[in-house]
This record gives structure tokens, sequence and C-alpha cells, in this order.
């Protein structure tokens, strides 16, 4: 007779502690990217494309990591992507040439796309939907505690060696979150195909969810244009008004820290109260916040804007992952998802373009004005669509639905 395994361990060794590893290691290579590019020759304007071929890999496989966590399930996939991602972070440390560290450097994003999308998935099929959110919410916690922590490590293996040492750091993290996902109790979460029915393909759920992702889905693409903007506005502000490294770096990491602290109570309101408790308000909060950034002349009020921040989008923690496992179909579910990541990742990352731009055309309090609004009009479109398309949109759309 065998015991059916812990729902408590299928949740921490499936997803959040293997999310947790697998995030330190990208944290500690995202910080020495462009320094370890430029030492091995490039320009500073050949390293920011080498650092920019991070995010890019992960738009690219965006919709094929859909594709092959249907095709092999969630647990397999984040088994390939840790071995990509290992594969991926030697290649970069062992570079011969820049076009090889961009190789690599896109293949370590690809792979991130694919465990991040499997793992969410993974845990929509394993989570009861009345713990969904917190569940959630602690699984972007714990992300962000990993990419907190990374930048640390990193700093002392490079006391120990060089910069080739983070990547070798990075590779045990990749490999180590492999092993604890093997260690998780194995169950199928491929979708349920009837016999003689085929796989949806992404073309069948993109037309068949078209109204959803051509609404709602803009509502997830603003949000992420927000969040990819809050994560460079301070070094660019704080370049802006002539502050040292040094200090840029301090307050990037004061809006870090508090960044890591709201998650669980966020989930916790809304697996009580709904998606649109935590939503709405924390989308209005971080484009107030970042409104007030362009105010900000002097260290002590930019560290007050900066906790501002942190609080404002740890409030939001996992909110958005909880409203795509809330409305992705259970026959297609990973393709679902993998498109509703896509228009998340397309926002964060036209988000820092937003900045760019304003700087550009000769106002970087312009391109940060336009970026704040991105908030409340995320806010607008959750409160317009989501109470159509998710129960869970707050305790009306329940009861309505016979929940409550």
């Amino acid at each position: 007779m065998t015991t059916a395994p812990s729902p408590r361990r299928q949740i921490l060794l499936g997803a959040l502690l293997p999310a947790f590893i697998f995030s330190v290691g990208a944290g500690a290579m995202i910080p020495i990217l462009a320094p370890f590019a430029v030492e091995r020759g490039a320009t500073l304007a050949v390293a920011g494309i080498i650092a920019a071929m991070l995010p890019l890999g992960q738009i690219l496989a965006d919709l094929p990591a859909g594709a092959l966590a249907a095709r092999v399930g969630d647990r397999r996939a984040m088994l390939l992507a840790a071995g990509a991602a290992a594969l991926g972070f030697l290649a970069a440390g062992l570079a011969p040439s820049l076009l090889t560290l961009g190789a690599a450097v896109a293949l370590v994003g690809a792979a991130n796309a694919v465990f991040h999308l499997a793992r969410h998935s993974y845990l929509t099929e394993v989570t009861p939907v009345h713990q969904r959110a917190r569940v959630l919410s602690t699984l972007g916690g714990v992300h962000r505690i990993g990419q907190f922590i990374g930048p640390f490590l990193g700093a002392g293996v490079i006391v120990l060696g060089d910069l080739r040492a983070v990547f070798a750091l990075a590779l045990l993290t990749a490999v180590a979150a492999g092993v604890t996902v093997l260690l998780a109790p194995e169950i199928d979460t491929r979708p349920a195909r009837a016999p003689g029915v085929a796989r949806a393909g992404f073309a069948q759920v993109i037309a068949t969810h078209r109204d959803l992702l051509l609404t709602l889905g803009m509502a997830s693409m603003l949000v992420g244009a927000i969040r990819g903007a809050r994560q460079q506005v301070l070094p660019l502000w704080g370049e802006h008004i002539g502050l040292d490294p040094t200090t840029i770096s301090l307050l990037f990491g004061l809006a870090g820290g508090i960044d890591m602290l709201l998650f669980y109570p966020a989930g916790k309101i809304m697996d009580r109260f709904g998606r649109l408790w935590i939503g709405v308000p924390s989308m209005i909060c971080l484009g107030l916040a970042m409104a007030l950034v362009p105010l900000a002349h002097s260290v002590p009020v930019l560290a007050g804007v900066a906790v501002l921040l942190g609080l404002s989008n740890g409030l939001g923690s996992g909110v958005m992952m909880t409203i795509a496992s809330d409305i992705a179909p259970s026959d297609a579910r990973p393709q679902f998802l993998g498109a509703w990541r896509l228009m998340q990742d397309l926002g964060i990352a036209a988000g820092p373009l937003t900045l760019a731009a304003g700087a550009a055309l000769g106002s970087l309090a312009a391109g940060i004005w336009v970026a704040s609004a991105m908030g409340p009009l995320a806010s607008a479109g959750l409160l317009r669509w989501l109470p159509r398309y998710s129960v869970h949109a707050s305790r009306r759309t329940r009861r309505a639905a016979g929940l409550e």
C-alpha cells in the first residue's frame, strides 16, 4: 500500500525550493554580465547587447515553453530547463568569444522561461484553488528572495576567484534546482485529452481565447510594463541627479529588500477577498510611487520613494500568476500560460524602453511619468475585465458563481 504524497511536499520540493535555488544563480549572474563582457574586449554598447540577450531569450522561448510543458509534463520540463541553464552557465563561463557568450546568455534566458512556466503550471495543478494565491504569492516571494541573495553570493565568490567563479556558482544552483525537482513526488500534469483528440496548438489556443488576450491580456501587459520600468527607474534617476554607483546600488537594494516583505499577506488577502483586492491597489500605488521619482533630488527623499516602490510592488507579488492560473483552460493550460507570459514579458521589455525614449527625447522625467501612468491604466483594465473572466475576481463574483 502506498501513501499519497503530501501536498506541502509536492509544493515545496516541486516548485518553491527549486525556484529559490534557480533564482539565486540567475541573480548572481545578472550584475556581472556587462563587466564580464567588457573584460573580454566588448565595448559598453556590445556589453549592453549581451546583457539584453537574457530577456530576449526568455521572450523567444515563452511560446515554445508552453508547447514543451504540454508535451512532456511540467516536472520533466523543469528538469530539461535546469539542464539547459547549467549548460548555458558553463558555456558563458568558458566562452571563447563574445558571440558565444551572447548565445550562452540567450540559452539561459530560454531555460528561465521554460522553468518559470513549468513551475507555474505545476503549482496550478497541485494547489487547491482556495490556497492558490498564497502559494503563487509565495512563489513570487521566493523568486524575489533568490534574486536578492544571488548578487551577494556572487560578490563573495568573486573575492575567492574572478568573474568566472560566478558562472560556476550559477552552474551549481542549476544542478541543485534540478536535483530538488527530482526529489519531488512525480505526478502527470499534462492536460488530459480524450482519445483521438489532437493536442491543442498555440494558434488554436490563441484563437479560442482571443477576446480574453486582447482585453485582460492587455492589462497584464501594462502590469509587466510598469514592473519592467520599476527595475530601471532608480538606477537611471540616480545617475541623472549625480549619485555615485554605491549609493545607487544601496537604494536599489533597499527597494528589493522591502519588496520581499508582503508576499504572504498579499496571497491571504487574495484567497479571502478576491484578486482585485490586491491587483488594483498594488498597481495604483506603484504608479503613484513611480510618479514621485522625478520629484526626488536628494538621497533621503529618493530612499523614501524606493521604500514606496518596494512596498507597492511587493504588495502585488504573485497576483498575475494567480490570475493566469484562474483563467487558464484545463485542457490547454501550458499553451495558454505561454501566451500569457509572452504578453507580460513584452510589457516588461517595453517598460525600460519607455524610460529610454524619454531620456533620448530630452526628458527622463517625462518618460518616468508616462511609465507611471501604466499602473492606474492596468488597474482600470483589471477592474473592467477580470470579473468577466474569473469567478475569483472578488467575493461578489464568487457569490454570483455559488462559491460562497
